[in-house]
């Protein structure tokens, strides 16, 4: 008696065939459904300014290698960097009083605080104007520099 061999393309095609089977059964070969994208939020310019001042004064209570960078690096501007340094002393003064959990803390309300008197702090400069407050020449060429 002599045995057939299968065909090994009959062989294969019955695997596809099975792997298939498998995958719908599981749910692997469904797409995902579809889900609602969620809300874009949009941030004030307090809690930038509150968001990104906290974030570094923490890290410069943690002794982190990035704390050294200046303010531009940082991302911040002179008024952030302003309310930082003083947010920051305050924090130092903290957590040698009372442990680092309430200097975090300490740094949290008075970042959001301080930042929200300062309506965001988005100052950058004594030569930084808002877009609309920037004057533009109107004779077409610009002012020579004196």
């Amino acid at each position: 008696m002599t045995r057939r061999r299968p065909h090994p393309a009959g062989t294969a095609l019955a695997a596809v065939l099975a792997g298939c089977a498998l995958a719908l059964s599981t749910g692997c070969g469904r797409a995902p459904e579809r889900t609602a994208d969620p809300e874009p939020t949009a941030s004030s310019p307090t809690d930038v300014c509150t968001s990104l001042v906290s974030y570094w004064v923490k890290e410069a209570l943690k002794g982190s290698k990035w704390a050294g960078l200046d303010w531009e690096q940082k991302g911040m501007s002179n008024e952030q960097y302003e309310i930082h340094d003083e947010v920051l002393a305050d924090a130092r003064a903290e957590e040698r009083r009372t442990g680092r959990a309430a200097a975090f803390a300490l740094t949290d309300r008075e970042t959001r605080r301080r930042c929200e008197a300062a309506k965001g702090a988005t100052g950058s400069s004594e030569n930084w104007r808002p877009p609309s407050e920037q004057r533009v020449p109107t004779s077409g060429s610009r002012p020579s520099p004196s």
